[in-house]
């Protein structure tokens, strides 16, 4: 027995050109399962108000340096953050400020 679909073909296209599937799928999960984490979250928060460095960020923060480090490092390979040396100190900034937009919409969604 063949089950009909509901759908015109037109709404039917859309759906499946709209839907992500291969590469642009695989980018995505990666890129949304940045923002699972606490510590990720809160760093990327702080650091849509202003660029730091590490001991900054582990001071307002109040997390140990080793893992603000890790978590930078994390977000740097991932592309979601910068960094500018100056002098001995590196300085980490959001590398495009569509990630604050993304944690923006979070919080809208959620009714805050």
């Amino acid at each position: 027995m063949t089950e009909t679909l509901l759908l015109d073909k037109r709404t039917q296209g859309m759906v499946e050109g709209y839907v992500p599937k291969g590469e642009l799928l695989g980018s995505l999960v990666r890129f949304f399962s940045i923002f699972s984490d606490h510590t990720r979250l809160r760093i990327l928060a702080a650091l849509a108000i202003s660029e730091m460095c590490v001991t900054d960020i582990s001071r307002v923060l109040d997390l140990n340096q080793t893992t603000v480090s890790h978590q930078l490092r994390f977000l740097k390979d991932a592309g979601i953050v910068r960094t500018e040396r100056h002098g001995k100190i590196i300085f980490y900034s959001l590398y495009n400020e569509v990630v604050n937009d993304v944690l923006l919409k979070g919080v809208e969604f959620l009714g805050y």
